[in-house]
């Protein structure tokens, strides 16, 4: 598929997007936000990371695709759109996947994240980076936008730095 630049609605969503994975980060969190939107434009479901819980599974992206498996027909799964501040990992890609929501659009993406954690001198990721259009060949996917991408990484830095390098 072509990659296709974002609209003025896209931005409008990823900019909501960087404020949860700023709330993400100021309750503990790793930086990522992400917004679940229906094919009309309305915001169905928000949410932030959590894994500071504990549970390294709690990624926004994963919790929005399995709210809509759970609250929306096959239909509207097809042209929902997750949104996101950094596009996902193979966990949350697999679970937009098997979900079957339509489109994906993310701030920021994992080569960046990449190449900023190496920068900090942070662990590798815990798995092998895929990227979403790689793994996920048939859904419509917009990003990164490079707008986003120096607050997302001071983001990154800050949980770096907290974590004690």
């Amino acid at each position: 598929m072509p990659v296709s630049a974002p609209s003025d609605q896209d931005l409008i969503h990823l900019r909501r997007c960087v404020e949860l994975a700023r709330e993400a980060v100021e309750t503990g969190n790793r930086p990522f936000g992400s917004v679940l939107v229906s094919a009309d434009g309305v915001v169905l479901k928000e949410d932030h990371n959590r894994t500071g819980s504990g549970d390294p599974t709690a990624h926004p992206e994963f919790a929005l695709a399995r709210w809509a498996a759970m609250n929306l027909s096959p239909q509207e799964r097809a042209g929902a759109t997750i949104y996101t501040s950094g596009e996902h990992c193979p966990m949350c890609a697999a679970a937009q996947g098997w979900c079957g929501v339509g489109r994906a659009v993310f701030a920021t993406s994992t080569p960046q994240l990449i190449e900023w954690l190496a920068a900090f001198g942070a662990p590798n990721l815990p798995y092998k980076p895929v990227t979403l259009r790689e793994l996920l060949p048939h859904v419509d996917v917009v990003g990164p936008v490079d707008e986003f991408s120096a607050e997302i990484r001071a983001l990154h830095q800050r949980v770096h730095e907290r974590s004690g390098g």
